[in-house]
């Protein structure tokens, strides 16, 4: 083979791979930091870079977006002595890609035990119970430290979140006790406070209904009132105005006498004085007989002749006036017997039971 034929083909080789040794490609949020001769020279950003080649070198690949660390359980102590696991995550981003690479070796692990560090400063400073309850306080402070020291190794730290505090199993013991009792009693007011505001309610519904029934009642009994004495004003203006005869009266008090003892609710009733002068009226009205003298009981037949004038000559309603004078006087006469002998039976039997109860009552 021509000599000039291989130095033609090495030659080409060389350029070639020359060429291809001074293109350099970056990826979209990447960093290439380069090196040439073992010094930083500059940093690449995404693209088609050009450098020397075999004098520069790729150093380190770093990638610009936010990326994610979460870092082991590590027991910290608390202020009164409890040993808690806490676990953390970081939210970070690199913003200068040679003081990553040349200011901090290791970044993601000097990041992780910066972390611990002021972690443990924090918690040391709180209780048990004000760390369970103050997890927005400790993230600020640890974002706020990290944020300072981790500026020189450019590096930004956007949050720092802590996932799960974990303390003991004895203290998680009490704590769902102390939870459950709590609960409980919430639980236990809840149903005092239920069954006081029942009893209130049903106290006011109860005065309410009775208030309702008062009322109703003594509206009832003023209507009844007003309509009985309308009813008693109506007949006296009826009895004045109509100018009705003392006989007509003592007719019509004979005639109601006998309803007095008509209810079995009467156990007893008294025959009024005036009974004797209410007959004495209606046989003289009826009987033509004297005014003065005790009144004597008058047959029809006898009514015929008693004042000297036949039983024919009389009217019909003469005839059905005595009539009707004879027959209230026998029930008058009937009436004062029965009574009698009721009260009499009462004398005797004083605790006898009375009309219209059983004896068991």
């Amino acid at each position: 083979m021509d000599p000039v034929v291989v130095l033609t083909l090495v030659a080409v080789i060389v350029v070639v791979f020359l060429m291809a040794s001074a293109v350099r490609i970056v990826p979209q949020a990447r960093r290439y930091n380069i090196e040439r001769f073992g010094r930083y020279r500059r940093t690449l950003q995404p693209g088609l870079n050009l450098v020397l080649p075999v004098a520069d070198r790729v150093n380190t690949k770093l990638d610009v977006r936010e990326q994610v660390y979460s870092s082991d359980p590590r027991p910290v102590i608390t202020e009164d002595n409890l040993v808690v696991n806490i676990d953390t995550v970081l939210y970070y981003q690199i913003t200068d890609p040679r003081s990553a690479a040349y200011e901090v070796a290791d970044y993601l692990q000097a990041i992780d035990q910066l972390t611990v560090t002021t972690l443990r400063n924090v918690i040391g400073s709180m209780d048990l119970e004000e760390t369970l309850t103050s997890r927005e306080e400790i993230n600020s402070r640890l974002r706020a430290v990290l944020d300072d020291a981790t500026g020189k190794w450019g590096i930004r730290v956007n949050r720092v979140e802590i996932k799960a505090i974990d303390p003991p199993a004895t203290i998680k013991e009490a704590m769902e006790k102390q939870m459950r009792a709590e609960r409980d009693k919430r639980a236990a007011i809840l149903h005092a406070e239920g069954e006081r505001q029942a009893k209130i309610l049903t106290a006011e519904g109860t005065k309410q209904k009775d208030i309702l029934e008062a009322q109703g009642t003594q509206q009832a009994m003023i209507l009844r009132a007003d309509g009985e004495a309308k009813a008693v004003e109506l007949v006296f203006q009826a009895v004045h105005r109509n100018n009705a005869d003392p006989k007509i009266l003592a007719y019509k008090y004979l005639e109601t006498l006998p309803h007095l003892a008509s209810s079995d609710n009467n156990t007893f009733w008294v025959i009024p004085g005036e009974l004797t002068e209410a007959v004495r009226t209606v046989t003289r009205a009826f009987g033509d007989q004297p005014a003065e003298g005790p009144p004597r009981t008058t047959r029809p037949e006898e009514a015929a002749t008693a004042d000297g004038t036949p039983a024919e000559g009389r009217t019909p309603e003469l005839e059905a006036a005595a009539t009707a004078a004879h027959e209230a006087e026998k029930q008058a006469a009937a009436a004062v017997s029965d009574a009698k002998a009721e009260a009499v039976e009462a004398a005797k039997s004083p605790r006898a039971p009375h009309r219209g109860q059983t004896p068991g009552g």
